[in-house]
């Protein structure tokens, strides 16, 4: 009793540039942020905006306000900043800081 199994239709597999497709390189290092999708990333530290923000906020000497240095795009200003919402910083003096403007941010 000899049977043959069918045959089972399959897809050629090629494997010739696949890592093409989902490898990226930056090639130029005089900027250290890397913009992707709405999210600026920190060459220096690995982390984005809004991890650095949580950092702040879930640091043990975070209790009310914080103190930090924030650079947006046409400036640099130190703010005390008392909350946050999904797209925005609040300080002390009631002011709406968009997250989406924000380069880099750090404690003072």
């Amino acid at each position: 009793m000899s049977k043959k199994i069918p045959k089972v239709f399959a897809n050629e597999v090629n494997t010739d540039g696949n890592n093409k497709n989902v490898f990226y390189s930056k090639s130029n290092e005089q900027d250290s942020n890397i913009k992707d999708e709405n999210v600026i990333f920190d060459n220096k530290t690995g982390k984005n905006i809004s991890q650095k923000i949580n950092d702040i906020f879930n640091s043990s000497s975070y209790v009310y306000k914080a103190d930090v240095i924030i650079k947006l795009k046409d400036k640099t200003v130190t703010k005390r900043v008392v909350g946050k919402n999904n797209a925005y910083l609040i300080t002390m003096e009631n002011e709406l800081i968009p997250i989406t403007d924000i380069l880099d941010i750090k404690k003072k």
